[in-house]
């Protein structure tokens, strides 16, 4: 069952969801909450490597340059572009509450698309949400740290989960407070 903003706030009341810093009043929708966009950026680095290599150990890190971006300023988001973002915000939620990472929809009609797959919060995650952003309109489109770029929605499980997100051995991305490149590389190359 996805939660109602009344039951957002009760979650949070109680701790089962928390957010640091706390959301103001602009950021409760009807069933989800809006988060704002950070100032740190990862962007690849296209002519240093001819292709991903999903078997090479180099780390996804070193195919991405990391921006910093002051506030105030924007980050122009070229077309057919893809980066790795984060939010202002850092999340933390129970054994028994789940988020979706979900896009704006006034963002959307601009073509900025927040998630390509990544959109699933596990119950126990904690940690600042990287952003996949692709734009896929024809112009470049300003971001701008602290505005609201992506919502979320919360559900309640069944019963508490026994693996949560931030105690799972392996986990790759539990805590993190800037944008991770793929960790796919550990994965993978246990296939050799």
């Amino acid at each position: 069952m996805v939660l109602s903003d009344v039951d957002i706030k009760k979650y949070i009341a109680s701790g089962k969801i928390q957010f640091a810093p706390a959301l103001q009043a602009d950021q409760f929708g009807s069933c989800s909450v809006d988060l704002r966009l950070g100032n740190e950026f990862n962007v690849f680095e296209y002519q240093r490597y001819p292709f991903v290599d999903l078997k090479n150990p180099v780390g996804y890190q070193d195919l991405m340059r990391k921006v910093i971006v002051p506030d105030g300023e924007p980050f122009v988001l070229q077309p057919s572009d893809f980066v790795l973002a984060i939010t202002q915000e850092e999340m933390s939620l129970s054994d028994d509450v789940l988020g979706r990472l979900e896009g704006r929809s006034s963002l959307g009609r601009l073509g900025i698309i927040v998630h390509g797959t990544a959109g699933l919060f596990d119950p126990g995650w904690t940690g600042k949400a990287t952003l996949e952003l692709s734009n896929l309109s024809r112009l470049p489109v300003a971001l701008y740290p602290g505005m609201r770029i992506c919502s979320f929605t919360f559900e309640q499980l069944s019963s508490p989960s026994s693996n949560p997100y931030r105690t799972k051995p392996g986990n790759k991305y539990a805590g993190q407070q800037s944008p991770i490149g793929s960790q796919l590389s550990n994965e993978v190359s246990k296939l050799r």
